[in-house]
């Protein structure tokens, strides 16, 4: 079940820093900038709890991903396990519905990036989306050594920022208007997690870039787990002095949460502050999201899923340049979807879920079937572990995917009807390619 030799050309110039940017980069984006208003409208200072409840799921999902991540590193790795283990037109619908799923993320966060800068100068909205989908992918082109440096390096900006709001928020933090989380109603914290979970999602990102990451054994499951670490740190320290400075109620009901509660101690600096954290914080996840999107269709190539062209690697940056192309194209069909954030979230949002489904049985899969494949895996975890941790990871992203029918449900009518795309082009692949076999045989 291993790569060819021949496979194995990607540079591996991605360390654990990487791992950790790449994974808390994407996690860490749009979210944080705008969930706080509605799960504090539901929830009030119960949405502190629910951010650790939301984050359960994902540790579910993060153990099944770092046991495959490390036992088994490939690029494009959402595609490869479900593929290697379930069945190929398993691994094909996971990456083709995922061409939605990162369409609509690269749009959200365009959008919502030019709407924030335009709260500081006007700025067109189509046609700064499009400079900032086209400025990731030229960066992702290039290399991905080079993409991992501006990662973290926008990863340190963002951190100082929120450490700056932070800092200075928590000398001012009242308790008297947080009061105790516990208090909100149990029913109440459970029904914004399955908003507080967007918080979390992208944080295995790092394992769509497997062969391109060194000592991938170790550094896979170790920068997952600093990574969810890193996140819900920032994450609960955010929150905790949003509501600390302003209150739930308040919270509630302002469009700029974080803006609003930075002006209590910042004043006029908190603009420039929060705007400047928000763009760090999605161009990076932008990045990432780049990235993951190109390896998985380069995997899809490679194994001739689609045209074998999209499979190569350029010999002078050692990307997969034609796959980043395509992905590219096809990012720039986002500018005409709908702008509704829910309609677009929900896109995201579900065949992530159906992603996460299917990598997390191919871990018990993994653990059943191929102990060889097991033995190599950096977390020592008895095959039963696995298959527990696997099955519980498949109901967590059922229930949690389902749970957005009645918000919209034209995102499920496009997720179903990219999928009869897909099916007939599968179909369609496997016609031609068996009538080719019986005409060579023929002619043999």
């Amino acid at each position: 079940m291993t790569a060819p030799a021949d496979r194995a050309t990607l540079r591996k110039s991605v360390g654990l820093v990487g791992v950790v940017t790449f994974g808390a980069g994407t996690a860490i984006g749009v979210s944080i900038f705008s969930i706080l208003q509605p799960t504090a409208a539901v929830a009030g200072s119960g949405l502190l709890a629910a951010i650790g409840v939301a984050a359960l799921p994902m540790l579910v999902f993060a153990v099944a991903y770092a046991y495959l991540g490390s036992a088994l590193p490939v690029s494009g790795a959402s595609y490869e396990w479900p593929t290697r283990f379930i069945h190929p037109g398993v691994g094909f619908m996971i990456a083709w519905l995922r061409v939605i799923a990162n369409v609509g993320a690269l749009t959200i966060l365009s959008q919502v990036m030019v709407s924030y800068l335009g709260m500081v100068f006007p700025i067109p909205l189509k046609p700064a989306m499009a400079v900032a989908i086209t400025s990731v992918f030229a960066l992702n082109y290039v290399g991905v050594s080079i993409a991992a440096k501006v990662q973290a390096q926008l990863m340190a900006l963002l951190l100082i920022i929120l450490a700056i709001f932070v800092g200075t928020g928590l000398p001012h933090f009242d308790p008297v208007l947080v009061g105790n989380p516990l208090d909100a109603p149990p029913l109440a914290i459970l029904a914004v997690v399955p908003l507080m979970i967007s918080l979390f999602l992208g944080i295995e990102s790092a394992v769509e870039i497997g062969e391109e990451v060194r000592d991938a054994q170790r550094n896979v499951p170790l920068g997952i787990a600093l990574a969810i670490g890193v996140t819900a740190l920032v994450y609960g320290l955010v929150a905790l002095t949003a509501l600390g400075l302003i209150g739930p109620a308040k919270l509630a009901v302002s469009q700029a949460p974080l803006l609003e509660a930075a002006q209590v101690v910042l004043g006029g600096l908190a603009v420039p502050l929060i705007v400047g954290a928000a763009c760090f914080s999605i161009i990076k996840s932008m990045n990432a999201a780049t990235l993951t999107f190109s390896r998985s269709l380069f995997a899809m190539g490679r194994n001739g899923a689609l045209p074998r062209a999209i499979g190569a690697i350029h010999p002078r940056f050692g990307t997969p340049h034609r796959a980043i192309l395509l992905g590219y194209v096809c990012a720039m069909s986002g500018l005409f979807l709908p702008p509704s954030l829910i309609f677009l979230l929900l896109a995201v949002n579900v065949p992530t879920m159906l992603k996460y489904m299917a990598c997390s049985y191919s871990a018990t899969v993994v653990a059943r079937r191929h102990p060889e494949i097991h033995a190599r895996s950096a977390l020592r975890l008895s095959p039963r572990t696995v298959v527990a941790v696997g099955y519980a990871g498949v109901i967590c992203a059922f229930l949690v995917g389902i749970f957005g029918i009645e918000a919209d449900p034209r995102p499920y009518m496009l997720v179903g009807g990219w999928l009869v795309v897909g099916l007939v082009y599968w179909f369609a692949k496997g016609w031609f390619e068996a009538r080719g076999k019986a005409t060579r045989a023929l002619g043999g």
